[in-house]
């Protein structure tokens, strides 16, 4: 074989050998970049589902809170008290499980367990819900609402505080207006009627009913025209007393007694005033108390003072309530200041309250009560 030949194939066969390494190379990088494009794939994908699954969650879960704190001071019986509180520090999550079915949990870490209820609405609009847990009782006008949208410091009336079991009256304790049991409400007519019919306890927060028998709230609300609600409520049942009573001496401590109340009030809202005012009766045994109340807002922009808008609030109230009509235990109470809206539902508000002084069965037991309230509230929802 002669040079030239055995040149021609030496050639061939380094530029067959680079082809073929070149051509292995090539299949082994689209081989590679097949499989990454494929983890790729399945990174995104699987990015994407989590994301989906975050929107999903954020979406059905909402989360509130808010916190009162303040300074108080008091003149009371000829002595004078002043302090820092911090009145509520509440937190609650609402779980929409499905579009109609909930579920709500609400914590007051300056004290207890609130609330933990489960909606279910049978209907397409909101004709009729089933709610069952532990709640805000529906009875009077106020108890129902949230401390954040009332105007007084002090929140509610004597005679909501004393009737709903918010924490005056010694026979049933401190309860927040709460208690344990079942719920069934809507509303009709675009919203114009609303009804409510409770089956509770009877016996407050976070425990057993202490008797057999089981009361009934029966709550009516009408908005006749824009801003106007008139509200009824009432309760018929029979409490279980965890303690004696100053407004109730005949009753005694572990004794079922007769719990009936009635309310009447009406709430109207506008842009240049907030009103309401509710009529009261109780019933504890022979023990007859009722009472009255009307409480407002009216923005400074009212009074010329356009530079001030809607953010700075005049607020007064004035509320009577006698505890026990045999004994005549009646209480007075007045209140006026103002309520600054620095950013949404959060606010500063400082009041001048009055209390008549109190007499027990035509005695004179201490002086009239001055005080100043001051209260920051922030709230987030």
């Amino acid at each position: 074989m002669n040079t030239f030949v055995k040149t021609t194939l030496a050639v061939s066969m380094v530029i067959f050998g680079s082809t073929a390494s070149m051509a292995q190379s090539s299949s082994a990088s689209t081989e590679n970049t097949a499989v990454t494009t494929e983890k790729n794939g399945r990174t995104n994908l699987k990015e994407i589902t989590e994301k989906q699954w975050f929107q999903e969650l954020q979406s059905r879960i909402k989360l509130h809170g808010y916190a009162q704190a303040g300074y108080t001071y008091s003149h009371k019986g000829g002595q004078n008290t002043n302090t820092f509180d911090l009145k509520r520090v509440l937190f609650w999550a609402e779980a929409k499980i499905t579009d109609r079915w909930s579920f709500l949990f609400m914590h007051d870490f300056s004290s207890v367990v609130q609330e933990y209820y489960t909606d279910y609405r049978f209907t397409r609009n909101k004709a009729l819900t089933v709610r069952f847990g532990q709640f805000k009782n529906g009875l009077s006008f106020e108890n129902p609402l949230s401390p954040t949208a009332m105007e007084a410091v002090d929140v509610y009336s004597e005679g909501v505080t004393y009737l709903t079991g918010c924490g005056s009256d010694p026979l049933l304790g401190v309860q927040y207006g709460r208690d344990l049991g079942l719920s069934l409400f809507g509303e009709t007519n675009n919203g114009k009627f609303r009804y409510e019919l409770e089956v509770m306890n009877g016996q407050g927060i976070n425990k057993k009913d202490g008797n057999n028998f089981k009361d009934i709230i029966t709550r009516l609300e009408y908005r006749p025209v824009k801003g106007l609600n008139i509200v009824a409520t009432g309760q018929r049942g029979r409490g279980h007393a965890i303690a004696s009573s100053l407004y109730n001496p005949a009753i005694r401590p572990g004794q079922d007694y007769t719990r009936n109340r009635s309310t009447i009030g009406a709430d109207y809202k506008s842009n240049a005033f907030n009103v309401h005012g509710e009529y009261l009766n109780g019933w504890d045994k022979d023990a007859h108390s009722w009472g009255a109340y009307i409480t407002g807002s009216v923005p400074l922009a009212r009074f010329g003072a356009p530079e001030l808008g809607k953010k700075l609030e005049l607020v007064a109230s004035y509320d009577f309530f006698n505890f026990n009509t045999d004994l005549d235990m009646d209480q007075h109470k007045a209140i006026g200041g103002l309520q600054y809206w620095f950013y949404k539902k959060c606010r500063l508000q400082v009041q001048y309250v009055y209390k008549s002084a109190y007499i027990l069965d035509n005695q004179f037991v201490h002086g009239a009560n001055h005080g100043i309230q001051c209260q920051l509230q922030v709230r987030f929802n």
